[in-house]
């Protein structure tokens, strides 16, 4: 209970500080959100300037931040400027389909990651370890919305097996049955969760080995093929267990990846999710939408890291005594 008073405490500051540093560099980056509302410039300067004290934007700069604050602190993220509702309803509605993208992707990086770590540390400066290497460090090196074109030209429009865009089929989505509308999801998010899943997976390889070649010459790893013990038995019970310690760590560490991936992955496919809503609203310098998005990013992150702390203390129970 002191620890997770103490990771809960870390949280709040660090969301704090977050929320700080974005609402200072919306602000101080160029660009107005009156003139973004208003692109044909039919607006007269009187109408701007009106436009301007009803949001508030005609105020020093410190006592915006201080009302937002006061706001904040109350739970309340303010009012977009471009969809002219609660911040938090806009977020709310597209915070199931980013967790969605975001937990598939998880899953294919740890799934693929592990497992191609599993298979070079186990072999060693074999030509199969070669290969994954290479391979697994050009996925890695690619921008990831690079990788979702690749992946968009050649399974959408070259091979016509899976969808472009979207998160489901408009024209056909509610007639389907639920075992239909659960294939057609399925297929509009494959190549979104692809796209995050393999440029994760290729770096949770490369940390998966490096940890196996840790643990393969222990004591415990040599006593346990004295005993006699089947080597897959070795390999699961004495060799990845130990070896899994450090990519618990790095679970921790995916979460702000993913979330910033999906501003970049998001609008390439069309996925209606936070980091879309993210790229849209920067884009339209819809102020307060885009730090309600960097808080609750912020505080999901807190949660990953401190599930990876939980977790983390579950399989070594050595950090127990520790902590």
């Amino acid at each position: 209970m002191t620890l997770l008073a103490r990771r809960v405490i870390q949280g709040l500051v660090i969301v704090f500080l977050v929320a700080t540093l974005t609402f200072a560099l919306v602000r101080l980056a160029p660009g107005d959100p009156v003139a973004a509302m208003s692109p044909t410039r039919s607006l007269t300067e009187e109408t701007r300037e009106q436009l301007r004290r009803n949001l508030g934007l005609d105020r020093p700069i410190t006592t915006q931040y201080l009302a937002y604050v006061s706001h904040v602190m109350r739970g309340d993220l303010g009012t977009s400027f471009i969809q002219n509702r609660p911040v938090w309803h806009a977020i709310r509605d597209r915070i199931p389909e980013t967790i969605l993208l975001a937990l598939v992707a998880l899953l294919i990086d740890y799934a693929l990651g592990v497992f191609l770590g599993v298979v070079q540390g186990t072999r060693p400066k074999s030509r199969l370890d070669d290969l994954l290497s290479v391979t697994t460090l050009t996925i890695y090196s690619m921008p990831v919305f690079w990788l979702g074109i690749i992946l968009v030209l050649v399974f959408a429009y070259g091979l016509g097996w899976l969808p472009s865009t979207g998160a489901v089929d408009p024209a056909v989505y509610d007639s389907l049955p639920l075992a239909g509308k659960f294939g057609d999801r399925a297929r509009h998010l494959l190549l979104p969760a692809a796209t995050l899943g393999l440029v994760g997976a290729a770096a949770t390889a490369r940390y998966q080995r490096a940890a196996m070649l840790d643990v393969i010459h222990q004591d415990y790893v040599r006593t346990a093929r004295a005993k006699g013990l089947d080597e897959r038995v070795i390999r699961v019970r004495h060799m990845l267990r130990n070896a899994l310690l450090p990519i618990i760590t790095l679970f921790g560490l995916s979460f702000p990846v993913l979330l910033s991936g999906t501003v970049l992955v998001e609008p390439v496919f069309g996925w209606p999710g936070m980091g879309r809503l993210a790229a849209e609203s920067a884009a339209g310098r819809d102020y307060p939408v885009v730090t309600g998005i960097a808080i609750v990013g912020a505080l999901m992150v807190v949660l990953g890291n401190m599930l990876a702390d939980l977790l983390y203390r579950v399989i070594d129970p050595r950090t127990r005594a520790a902590a």
